[in-house]
């Protein structure tokens, strides 16, 4: 039996994912990560389609778990690419965890943590404006945007003015900038709890990832077939958000816009959600990975 947690990443609600996945053949792991879940798809002897855009991810994963059984594709999941291997694949279960990986956190160099010293890096793919180039040229506007809607921040503008003020004079390269700007505007009380919101607002924006799940996940409802499930954990409200809301409107009747005379819609609901609330870690869990107590995971059940 392959042992599902790892250095690279521990597995977020892990038996709970295994629940979900207990009737399907056919999975895909849209995010790989460290392997954690696939680990344990593969020794419920389901055959995996195994995504992700780091190639550090793919390359850990390949070693973890071989090539048995796994087809791997490095790709972000709401590529093209991605998209349409998950079409063929035709898998009657899709999970899609958000988060950063353990590995990814800790390694210094990838710059998704606020670690004195830290780069100011944070691309889960290596490619394109890092962390730095965002915060270096993104319109005061661009900023505030950000901050506000990804962060849940009431200081936003005075941020963002912040930011743009001091790179007038010395440009953002690692944590320690973001950070004190970040001290500057909300004061001597801000601490990790502050950090760490604003640092992932600032991750969602330089890796497109709340516009990417709104893109996958119609194609990933589609892709799956008859009876399927999706399930989705997320760590952030706004993704948390954009899943409920999608979730809810698949398991309407009718989507026809209020007061129309007669249905034009589908019709019929999509699925249904299983369980109607939403699945969070307990006390055990999060006591032994705190990183586990944000995430949230809803799953979608298709209809048949």
């Amino acid at each position: 039996m392959t042992d599902t947690a790892s250095p690279y990443h521990h597995p977020v609600l892990a038996g709970r994912v295994a629940e979900a996945a207990r009737a399907a053949r056919r999975a895909v792991d849209a995010t790989l990560g460290g392997g954690g879940h696939s680990a344990l798809l593969k020794d419920m002897g389901i055959e995996l389609l195994a995504i992700d855009r780091d190639p550090d991810a793919i390359a850990a994963g390949r070693a973890r778990l071989g090539d048995a059984g796994v087809t791997y594709l490095h790709s972000p999941y709401a590529a093209d690419p991605a998209l349409e291997a998950i079409q063929r694949f035709q898998p009657d279960f899709i999970l899609l965890d958000l988060g950063v990986s353990s590995h990814q956190l800790d390694q210094e160099s990838r710059g998704f943590s606020f670690r004195p010293g830290a780069s100011l890096d944070m691309r889960m793919d290596r490619g394109g404006p890092t962390a730095a180039d965002f915060l270096n040229r993104a319109p005061e506007a661009e900023l505030r945007r950000v901050f506000a809607d990804y962060g849940d921040e009431r200081q936003a503008g005075r941020l963002a003015r912040e930011i743009v003020r001091r790179r007038a004079t010395e440009r953002f390269q690692t944590s320690d900038h973001l950070v004190n700007a970040i001290r500057a505007v909300l004061g001597p009380r801000s601490g990790p709890g502050d950090f760490a919101r604003l640092f992932q607002a600032v991750r969602i924006a330089v890796n497109d990832e709340l516009e990417g799940l709104e893109r996958a996940l119609p194609v990933f409802r589609d892709a799956l077939t008859p009876g399927g499930r999706l399930a989705v954990i997320s760590y952030h409200s706004g993704e948390d958000r954009l899943v409920k809301h999608a979730f809810q409107e698949w398991c309407r009747s009718c989507i026809c816009p209020p007061g129309a005379p007669v249905c034009t819609c589908r019709g019929r609901p999509l699925g249904r959600l299983e369980p109607r609330k939403p699945i969070r870690p307990d006390a055990d869990e999060i006591a032994n990975n705190p990183r586990a107590r944000s995430a949230t995971l809803r799953i979608f059940h298709k209809a048949v």
